[in-house]
């Protein structure tokens, strides 16, 4: 993995970025044009992929080139054909030079088939992006009617649930409650620390949806326990645990857990850990966020990784609690707690103390 950065203005003013994703028919072009209609929403740039089911709401004051539209709300519509790295560049040096709008967040919405994982690593892996933009969320949209049944015999809702920050149940006024309330049990189970609430015709409070991720390299720990998922799999959930207070489905061996160190790490041997397990099992590796512990490093620093990409690490200013152990969330397809807590004792174990 990368070494530290540590320059202050790692998190902030960086654009945040707000993955949409979801399988299909899940509503997904409905959400984003009904975020699109707020006042608080009117300096968004949106990346929409042309094999959407359905387009944004193309009310135009502008065509500003072949793929970018301004529509007349005062956001930017920009429709994806090719790269989602030099579109994501496009935007920016466009929005530097003046010629669109000065956007202050961009929402990507991807097709429903969808794996949302390379729309994360590419906001991980392109050094200018990760200097202009920042992932501050990725909203899952599960369809009331037919969700169930697809988290049971297809692949692609399972990832796009698992990978979500957010959760948003739409078309529940379509069935009846006891049908809403297994499908909060399975998403909870999937992804226990990604929180859940209902859209009726897209409509759902805008704080449940920005502003999830870190901003500041003084985060409250409020805003680390929201970004870590902690204020969810902390309390005694909504939606039920089994009887050893895990939370997996074994239908598709995808689970989630925490891992907790009391004694610090070298960088060199946090790393070493990471590195192996990335490079042995990366594609089920599904997602990595938390605080690691750095003999040498007055605060936390922050790792966050996708299958077998690391964002480079970001040291905060200080702790956001007393709390100084490092706590790391997984989600994983077919490796236990277990394996992986023993590999990190097994280099541990042969690591140079600091």
């Amino acid at each position: 993995m990368d070494a530290p950065v540590l320059a202050r203005s790692a998190l902030s003013g960086r654009i945040p970025v707000s993955v949409v994703t979801g399988f299909l028919g899940s509503g997904k072009t409905t959400l984003v044009n009904k975020l699109l209609k707020r006042p608080e929403m009117n300096r968004v740039a949106v990346i929409v992929n042309e094999l959407g089911e359905q387009a944004i709401d193309n009310d135009l004051v502008e065509v500003s080139s072949e793929q970018m539209m301004l529509l007349n709300n005062g956001c930017l519509c920009c429709v994806l054909r090719g790269d989602l790295q030099e579109t994501m560049r496009d935007l920016f040096v466009k929005r530097r030079n003046g010629q669109i709008i000065d956007f202050d967040r961009l929402v990507i919405e991807t097709t429903g088939l969808a794996d949302p994982a390379p729309v994360m690593q590419t906001l991980m892996s392109d050094t200018m992006l990760q200097s202009q933009y920042r992932l501050d969320c990725v909203v899952t949209l599960v369809d009331a009617v037919n969700g169930l049944e697809q988290l049971k015999t297809l692949t692609e809702p399972v990832k796009q649930a698992a990978l979500a920050d957010r959760l948003v149940i739409t078309k529940s006024d379509l069935v009846d409650e006891r049908q809403i309330r297994a499908l909060e049990v399975a998403l909870n189970q999937l992804n226990p620390r990604a929180p859940i609430k209902r859209a009726v015709n897209g409509e759902i409070e805008l704080l449940f949806l920005i502003d999830v991720a870190l901003r500041s390299m003084q985060s409250r720990l409020e805003d680390v326990e929201r970004w870590m998922g902690a204020d969810q799999i902390d309390e005694p959930s909504r939606y039920g645990h089994d009887e050893h207070g895990h939370v997996h489905r074994h239908d598709t061996q995808v689970i989630s857990f925490c891992l907790r160190f009391e004694s610090a790490f070298t960088w060199a041997s946090f790393s070493q850990c990471m590195e192996v397990l990335a490079t042995l099992r990366g594609p089920d590796l599904f997602r990595v966020k938390g605080l690691v512990n750095v003999h040498g490093h007055k605060g936390p620093l922050i790792v966050q990784g996708v299958q077998h990409l690391f964002h480079p690490p970001i040291e905060l200013e200080r702790w956001p609690s007393d709390d100084h152990q490092t706590r790391l969330v997984f989600i994983t397809r077919g490796i236990s707690e277990a394996t992986v807590a023993a590999l990190f004792s097994a280099i541990a174990s042969i690591a140079p103390t600091a």
